[in-house]
């Protein structure tokens, strides 16, 4: 049905019981003027726009995408659509697309043919190559590809080149959900499932504004709010989202200090003998280490650390240590946040102590960002290597090699893959002089912008940058690549619960515009790239070839796609692992009280949570040789910038509902760029009071690092706390020189130790009206 998804953005409610199926209500958008009779096909996608996977048709007339459809079957949305998926469509058409390749001149992009532009990426190349090694090369790619892009981008850079330089975005907004899987489960992997939400009696969401981020979920529990026997909700967040009016308990610790918090409440947990020993004694190792320390985390500590009361926080605990069935999830208000991966360990640590895992209602949920996040990390193209390998696991590494048909020593593993800070801070220093950005923006994405800027415009860096608009990346790019779209090319993704999805190509990409897979391919082929057979490598030269290729490097490992095909998925969504002897999928994992955990198999040895330093094998199978779950506990410390008398605030960044990431589609859309077209403050009403702002007024927000200004909003946000949305640049304010309107201008440049994601919610700032504005 249509609605106005704009002043409405969750829809009519469809209530239902625990254990009862989530209904159907089937979400619709066509161009104005036009009925499903005008359609002349409907071509089976998934979204894009957010993590959720939701299950779409898109609608085609006369060779034009016209409009969008849920799918009522799809088990992650039963026929919603989220608002930016309702509209979002008709950024394909925007007529600023990208049509023809770009090449610099003489300081100007300028247009040129595809043999000049990809004549100019393979040259470079090859010399840097023989000049300087595959190190000199890297790569950074997105969480919004296809797994036959990713796993293709996996093989030509860690296999063909040998750099160890490759990461995704999905650094920004997923790396701490798969560290802390990995640390807990020993892989990546989300236990739990959306259906969960159907059974929980208990729901957590820890920094995860569910309500914005994945709107459609948001629908599925607030129909579970509406129907019998409700759950009951608890949030951690600083902010009045929507969730925190919802929930029973509300939490809003002081930024920064969200691991405080969480070790108090397994202090209480434990303590109350909220404890399912059972299942502890049975699954797990690490309890009495972890019983030990949150013993010295009492509610009133963490009250004194977080500025949270020790009532609440009891109030907190009891309501998780009394579920029958509880579902947890997480997302960026930890991940972005100080001590990310151990916090977000903790949140695993409930679970497992309370026996909550591998039955219905019963799960966690490490939250994704991005639509094709979870196939980022699965294809080894964010830092990991393809099909959850252990890079320190010689036998991995040569099981790899054999897949390729590659000698061993050509896949770099004398360290991890290097994360996107890394990357940034070598091409910074000179020692990557080509970086390949795709289908991402980091000049307003990543932290500290004004450096970011810096390092993208040198002259020493040849930047290539492939996407579908001319980003504030692009312009500073020495070559630009034209690609296609979503519902312009055909290829699988996975959502946040293991939920694969076709998208298939619906309409041709707009002048010479090619999908990313070709553009990989391509480069290839022109670097001649060959396997130690001397065939062609990638040995694939398509999609569904591609995908067949993924396959075989999954078999055998947690994330098994060898049960799927195109053919099947033309069906239904399936969740992995689908193989043999799961040939419909595998709802939850873990279910049988067994992990991905066994030394000889698991993804990563695992790492302090305090100070990052890795373990080896040996102490990884001293501590877990059975491969049950780990149970692991840390101290809180500090944050390394804090509030000041100079700067008196805490400032986080987050999203809203309306746009997406940097706004290069969502923000050529008009119903969504009318939702939200500017940068806004949210403040609390007695901070507001003491600075003389009112709601409207231009406020001049500034940290050591550079100035925002920003329309302030008075809300229910935590006294002391700043927050600015974070998708604003500057390619549609026709001005590029006042920089003053992305909240990265003002983040810092550090990340956590295990995840290495950066820091974007523990900035310290100060805020003062802005000269001349009333």
């Amino acid at each position: 049905m249509r609605r106005d998804a704009i002043a409405d953005p969750w829809g009519a409610r469809t209530p239902y019981g625990p254990g009862q199926s989530w209904p159907v209500r089937v979400d619709s958008q066509l161009a104005d003027g036009l009925t499903e009779d005008d359609v002349d096909r409907w071509v089976p996608t998934a979204a894009v726009l957010h993590s959720n996977g939701d299950g779409l048709e898109l609608a085609v007339k006369d060779g034009r995408l016209v409009g969008v459809r849920g799918r009522a079957e799809d088990r992650v949305n039963r026929g919603r659509v989220d608002p930016k998926d309702l509209y979002g469509w008709q950024a394909n058409a925007s007529p600023d697309r990208l049509t023809t390749p770009l090449v610099r001149r003489d300081g100007r992009l300028v247009e040129a043919s595809w043999d000049e532009a990809m004549g100019l990426v393979a040259d470079r190349s090859r010399a840097l190559l023989d000049e300087r090694g595959p190190s000199s090369i890297g790569f950074y790619t997105s969480g919004q590809l296809f797994c036959e892009e990713y796993y293709t981008l996996a093989a030509i850079a860690h296999g063909a080149i040998g750099t160890n330089h490759l990461d995704g975005n999905t650094r920004l907004c997923t790396a701490t959900a798969a560290a802390a899987l990995k640390e807990t489960f020993g892989c990546d992997g989300q236990p739990g499932s959306y259906t969960d939400v159907d059974h929980a009696d208990v729901i957590a969401l820890y920094g995860h504004n569910v309500a914005e981020t994945q709107s459609v979920l948001w629908s599925r529990m607030l129909d579970r709010l509406a129907g019998p026997n409700p759950p009951s909700l608890l949030c951690v967040d600083p902010r009045d989202t929507p969730v925190a009016r919802a929930a029973t308990v509300h939490l809003a610790p002081l930024p920064g200090t969200n691991l405080a918090l969480m070790n108090a409440l397994l202090h209480e947990i434990i303590a109350r003998d909220w404890v399912d020993h059972d299942y502890v004694d049975r699954c797990t190792v690490g309890f009495d280490q972890l019983a030990a320390l949150v013993a010295d985390y009492p509610p009133e500590r963490a009250a004194e650390i977080c500025r949270v009361p020790a009532a609440r926080i009891r109030e907190a605990a009891a309501l998780l240590g009394g579920a029958q069935r509880l579902l947890s999830t997480v997302l960026q208000g930890f991940y972005q946040s100080h001590q990310a991966t151990a916090a977000a360990v903790q949140v695993n640590n409930i679970n497992l102590v309370r026996g909550m895992l591998g039955r219905p209602g019963c799960g966690v949920l490490q939250m994704n960002g991005q639509p094709t996040a979870e196939n980022t990390r699965e294809c080894g193209a964010d830092g990991d290597l393809t099909g959850f390998r252990n890079w320190a696991n010689d036998a991995h590494v040569a099981e790899l090699a054999d897949l390729w048909n590659l000698e061993v020593k050509q896949i770099p593993h004398y360290a991890p893959p290097t994360h996107a800070m890394q990357i940034f801070r070598y091409a910074e220093n000179g020692s990557l002089r080509l970086l390949w950005v795709s289908a991402t923006n980091p000049a307003v994405s990543l932290p500290d912008l004004a450096r970011i800027r810096s390092i993208l415009s040198q002259d020493r860096l040849f930047l290539v940058v492939q996407d579908v608009f001319l980003t504030e990346t692009a312009e500073l790019a020495d070559v630009v690549l034209p690609a296609a779209m979503w519902g312009e090319k055909t290829g699988v993704f996975t959502n946040a619960d293991r939920t694969v999805h076709l998208s298939e190509k619906a309409v041709d990409p707009p002048g010479q515009a090619r999908p990313d897979l070709d553009i990989f391919l391509d480069y290839a082929r022109r670097m001649d790239f060959r396997d130690r057979d001397g065939q062609p490598f990638p040995s694939w030269h398509d999609a569904e070839t591609a995908f067949e290729a993924w396959k075989r490097a999954s078999a055998g490992r947690p994330c098994d796609y060898t049960g799927l095909s195109y053919g099947k998925l033309r069906q239904r969504a399936i969740q992995w692992p689908c193989d043999a002897e799961h040939p419909d999928g595998t709802e939850r994992l873990y279910a049988d009280g067994k992990f991905f955990a066994q030394p000889g198999y698991c993804e990563d040895y695992g790492r302090d949570l305090v100070t990052g330093a890795p373990a080896d094998q040996n102490e990884y199978r001293a501590f877990n040789p059975d491969g049950k779950a780990m149970l692991k506990a840390a101290e809180y410390v500090p944050p390394h910038e804090m509030p000041s008398a100079e700067h008196p605030f805490a400032l986080i960044t987050g999203r809203t509902i309306y746009q997406f990431h940097t706004r290069t589609k969502t923000g050529r859309v008009p119903q969504l760029r009318d939702a939200a077209p500017e940068v806004w403050l949210e403040m609390s009403e007695q901070d507001a009071k003491a600075h003389d702002l009112s709601e409207g007024d231009l406020a001049e927000i500034t940290t050591p690092r550079g100035a925002v200004r920003a329309r302030v909003r008075i809300r229910g946000i935590r006294d002391g706390v700043l927050f600015l949305p974070f998708h604003y640049g500057y390619w549609d304010t026709g001005d590029q020189s006042g920089r003053h309107r992305a909240a990265n201008e003002l983040t810092i440049t550090d990340w956590d130790p295990v995840s290495k994601q950066p820091l974007f919610k523990t900035a310290a700032a100060a805020i003062r009206r802005a000269e001349g504005a009333r």
